[in-house]
């Protein structure tokens, strides 16, 4: 099993992850099924490569039971209405906040042949791969609360 990054002072955390070059490199399949091992000892329900110290553009997920794999994911198109979930995070063990996000999502990027993918996810799905893209862009569900509560508290 691979050492989780926990704590929101981890500078790998706050930092936008890298294109990955090549999906199929057979080092990036181990790192993937460390990963997924990894996910599934921690009992979560998604792990992203700067979790484990690694600055690239990779997360995996576990929802309904399918294991998925996103290689340099993008984000192309975010519905305006939102849903409001409690989230935990892996790297920050016992935290919960209420994050708000887009309902519905559309995601482009690679599986493990360098073949390009789109998913249109909605609900519990659309959330966990709007977390997992947090965690890619330097971004923790912490830094997210902060930026929504200020923007709330403005809003007044």
């Amino acid at each position: 099993m691979m050492k989780i990054l926990t704590g929101e002072k981890d500078p790998i955390l706050h930092r936008k992850a890298e294109k990955i070059k090549d999906p199929s490199a057979a080092e990036l399949r181990k790192l993937i099924s460390e990963m997924i091992e990894t996910m599934h000892a921690a009992e979560g329900v998604g792990l992203a490569a700067p979790q484990i110290g690694r600055s690239i553009r990779l997360f995996v997920i576990e929802v309904g039971g399918k294991v998925s794999v996103f290689l340099n994911p993008i984000i192309v198109e975010m519905s305006d209405e939102t849903i409001l979930y409690e989230e935990g995070c892996l790297s920050l063990p016992g935290e919960f906040f209420h994050i708000q996000r887009s309902e519905r999502i559309t995601l482009d990027f690679q599986d493990l042949h360098g073949d390009k993918k789109t998913v249109t996810a909605e609900g519990f799905l659309a959330i966990v791969l709007q977390h997992e893209m947090d965690h890619l862009e330097g971004t923790l569900i912490i830094d997210r609360f902060r930026n929504q509560s200020v923007k709330k508290a403005y809003a007044l």
